[in-house]
């Protein structure tokens, strides 16, 4: 009897023992968003723009790369583009975003939409495509320059958005100003569908070229793209070196000609808070995988490009996989 006794208790206290080491085990893992393998989320957030541009459907592409490569869910989600995507990576609303190349200098040196608010928890991840400047208009509108611009109804995209200070930087090397145009800050597909109403004259929109907001507006409604005349180019990339020379070529949007415009570079950025290993394997994921993405501008994801228009420190985890390829001293 005392036999049986003693197992017993020995067999209560051994799992007495497994319970404790178990809520031990849970203690140190966690259960929010930052659980997981020691320092792995289970959750990443990647903000990237409206639903009818490039962001949203790329990003929805590597979002889900980098769910099934890394096992951390990541979630694409729809927002108003670079501006504010560097504003949810600053205020911790997101862990990754898309944001123009030329936005986040300003959003690093505290110019334009971050006036005096320079930010410096935001960290550079990888360098995807060039984004071209259209100025979409009517085919029978009588806008053949930038400066027939003057004095007409334009979506110029939200105040101090990529979009926006394209449109006031193109507009200053021609002499111009918001002042001579009727400005309207409209997204993309309320700037196609206005041009399709007669409600406004042309849009600027950056994105991705072909443009599904512009394809679909082309499907409906002949449209051309204003021309940038090559001393306009080239005064432009003099001042905002972070401009490149671009074409959008005949054929799209059933153009007849190549047009002469210019692009800025999308780019991936990302929280300092995301740990080196996940920012590691993020990169990994995406350029390892590039070939299986399906969208028009995956063909300009390569680790060849991966630096390019990149003027800020990039995450410590993306500088490591990086010089592992070779691409980086």
């Amino acid at each position: 009897m005392k036999k049986i006794k003693s197992l017993l208790l020995l067999s209560i206290l051994m799992v007495l023992t497994l319970a404790l080491a178990a809520c031990g085990s849970d203690s140190s893992n966690g259960d929010g968003d930052g659980g997981g393998d020691g320092d792995k989320p289970k959750f990443l957030q990647m903000v990237t723009g409206g639903t009818s541009g490039t962001y949203y459907p790329l990003g929805g592409e590597i979002a889900q790369i980098i769910t099934d490569e890394t096992g951390i869910q990541t979630d694409a989600v729809a927002s108003n583009a670079s501006a504010e995507n560097v504003a949810s990576l600053r205020d911790g609303d997101a862990e990754i975003g898309f944001v123009q190349t030329d936005v986040m200098a300003y959003a690093v040196e505290g110019i334009n939409a971050f006036e005096g608010k320079p930010v410096d928890n935001v960290l550079a991840l990888a360098s995807l495509y060039p984004e071209t400047i259209q100025i979409v208009t009517a085919a029978d509108s009588d806008i053949n320059s930038v400066e027939d611009l003057k004095g007409k109804t334009v979506s110029v995209g939200a105040p101090a958005s990529g979009t926006y200070v394209n449109a006031e930087q193109i507009l200053e090397v021609y002499g111009m100003t918001m002042d001579d145009i009727d400005v309207q800050n409209l997204d993309f597909d309320e700037s196609t569908g206005g041009i399709q109403d007669g409600n406004i004259d042309a849009a600027f929109i950056t994105a991705g070229a072909p443009t599904g907001a512009i394809e679909g507006l082309a499907a409906t409604t002949p449209v051309k793209i204003v021309p940038l005349e090559q001393d306009k180019i080239a005064a432009l990339i003099e001042k905002y070196p972070y401009y490149a020379e671009d074409t959008v070529p005949a054929g799209t949007y059933q153009l007849e000609e190549d047009v002469s415009t210019v692009a800025v570079l999308a780019m991936l950025a990302i929280s300092d808070s995301v740990s080196e290993d996940v920012a590691y394997d993020i990169t990994k994921a995406i350029f390892e995988n590039a070939d299986s993405l399906t969208h028009a501008k995956a063909e300009y994801i390569t680790l060849e490009s991966a630096l390019d228009g990149i003027g800020m420190k990039l995450h410590p985890g993306a500088e490591k996989y990086y010089k592992e390829q070779g691409i980086m001293e």
